[in-house]
């Protein structure tokens, strides 16, 4: 079986879409250009001390996103007032940070976002037993932990007395925090300690279990949560931390704030799905203040609140992060921009390239019927002894050049439709010379052209 290469025709796709190949590429780079860069695979969480909820819960949102391929380093740190200040810092490179509600005074400039608020941090007021604590003035001369410096229950127990009256330097404020401090409170050696911490934290658990601890309510709860609005007044109730021991004996009221997933400014769009993602898993059940689903929430807020957070919490996760993996969703959610210039190049060049090529190519065949039809006006015109080789060269000429052209087999039809012209307007020329009574003189080379011909209406 004969095999065709059909390389004219290979030239003319070469020569036609080639420059609609180019303009798109060209296209693409520019667009690419105006694309979000690919999300980093590695963030820096800062939480708190490793006793506490915050570096508890930074470990689980490490175990979620590692699903996904992202790295999440869990940073210890003092409490939130160093989380922030970590946030600031261009040196630091914490993308991502737990910070206490309240705290958000702290920050110098614009550049921290809220992600969300996950849960509530009730603050807890142990003191011994022999202590009574009736009136804020009461904690004047007493042995006090509040936390260590730079953590958020330090900041906000000296926001709360400040609003009672009582000055800073007036407060016997003790350096031990964690686990120090509460054996120094079984053992006497402080006589309060205030915290503000998670229901789990083994540290609250261990002085709600402790028979010479007790945990005081909240007085004038509505006075504060009206005074500052990320506070809010909560209640646990009698029993609740241990049914069979009877644990608390009575309701008890707490002020609570709530601690916030904040984040950079510039953190990468699509990981902030992926962190508020994690949040919904590890914070949506609740817990013993909170009902299932309160949390994340968008409301509580320590600084404002992201345009990707928002967006989240009014639509959910965007569809290709719900249909296909992280790296596959974020692919194709970067790459959507680059398909409008292709959409508005591609589609008019796709109604336009294939008539250019069909004309390019019937243009070969074409071109030859101008001049074919001149010589058949003049054949028309009189034909004479003299003219006769020099149309039958003509012809012959036009024929040998018709011969040489190549086209693609889809066009072959308007070729032989050509050559048949040919040789219509050449038994013209025998006819009108049979008619006035002369026979065609012709050349070998053309009687044979002549038997090509004729070979050629056997076949068709």
């Amino acid at each position: 079986m004969l095999k065709f290469r059909d390389e004219e025709g290979h030239m003319e796709y070469v020569w036609i879409y080639g420059p609609a190949v180019l303009l798109a590429c060209i296209a693409l780079f520019i667009t690419y250009q105006f694309v979000d860069p690919a999300p980093p695979t590695r963030l820096t969480i800062a939480t708190g001390g490793p006793n506490g909820a915050y570096y508890a819960f930074g470990q689980r949102y490490r175990e979620i996103l590692a699903r996904d391929g992202i790295t999440l380093e869990v940073l210890e740190t003092n409490g939130s007032l160093e989380n922030i200040e970590l946030l600031e810092s261009p040196d630091a490179r914490v993308d991502v940070a737990f910070v206490q509600g309240g705290t958000g005074g702290h920050a110098r400039g614009n550049t921290i976002q809220s992600l969300a608020s996950v849960y509530y941090e009730p603050l807890w007021i142990f003191a011994r037993e022999a202590v009574a604590l009736t009136r804020p003035s009461d904690i004047i001369s007493r042995r006090m932990s509040i936390g260590p410096e730079g953590s958020g229950t330090r900041a906000l127990i000296l926001e709360l007395t400040r609003d009672s009256g009582i000055d800073e330097n007036e407060l016997m404020i003790s350096d031990l925090v964690g686990q120090a401090a509460v054996d120094a409170l079984r053992s006497g050696s402080l006589d309060v300690m205030m915290l503000v911490a998670s229901p789990a934290s083994y540290l609250v658990q261990e002085l709600l279990r402790s028979d010479d601890v007790k945990l005081l309510s909240f007085v004038r709860m509505d006075a504060y949560t009206r005074r500052h609005r990320y506070l809010s007044k909560l209640t646990l109730p009698e029993g609740a931390i241990d049914l069979s021991g009877n644990l608390p004996p009575d309701d008890v009221a707490l002020l609570a704030p709530t601690a916030n997933l904040v984040a950079r400014e510039d953190l990468h769009p699509a990981l902030v799905d992926l962190l508020l993602e994690a949040a919904n898993e590890v914070h949506g059940a609740g817990g013993l203040f909170e009902q299932p689903g309160a949390f994340p929430s968008p409301r509580f807020l320590v600084f404002p609140l992201s345009d990707e957070a928002r967006r989240y919490f009014k639509s959910g996760p965007p569809f290709l992060r719900r249909t296909l993996p992280f790296w596959a969703a974020t692919l194709i959610d970067r790459l959507a921009l680059m398909l409008l210039p292709l959409i508005a190049i591609i589609i008019p060049l796709m109604r336009i390239m294939p008539p250019i090529y069909k004309w390019r190519v019937r243009r070969r065949v074409y071109k030859w019927y101008k001049e074919l039809r001149k010589l058949e006006s003049e054949i028309q015109a009189g034909a004479h002894d003299d003219d006769t080789a020099a149309y039958d060269s003509d012809l012959a000429r036009i024929d040998s050049e018709v011969r040489k052209v190549k086209i693609p087999w889809a066009y072959a039809e308007e070729l032989y439709q050509l050559r048949l012209h040919i040789r219509y307007v050449r038994e013209s020329l025998d006819k009108q010379l049979s008619d006035i009574g002369r026979q065609p003189r012709r050349p070998d080379t053309l009687k044979s052209q002549a038997m090509s011909n004729d070979a050629l209406e056997d076949a068709t």
